[in-house]
């Protein structure tokens, strides 16, 4: 997974967490998620996080998969592959 979309996922967790005054152990908590893999994703640790800990994350924000994607930022990403 390229650094981009990394940045990507970790800007809009961020985001999301603020939206919704939320702490990054209390999303881990609501997505029954431990608190260490969403701060892996947070501080790019984890390269290629699994899509069902996306969806676990947008669970606990209580949005889709569709609603955490988008966004101007995934939107301008480049394709990877040509």
């Amino acid at each position: 997974m390229n650094t981009e979309l990394l940045f990507a996922i970790r800007n809009r967790i961020l985001e999301l967490c603020g939206e919704q005054n939320l702490t990054i152990n209390e999303i881990a908590n609501k997505a029954d998620i431990p608190p260490s893999t969403v701060k892996n994703i947070i501080y790019c640790k984890s390269k290629k996080p699994k899509m069902s800990t996306i969806k676990k994350i947008c669970d606990g924000f209580e949005i889709t998969l569709g609603e955490f994607f988008s966004t101007p930022e995934f939107d301008t990403l480049e394709q990877e592959i040509q």
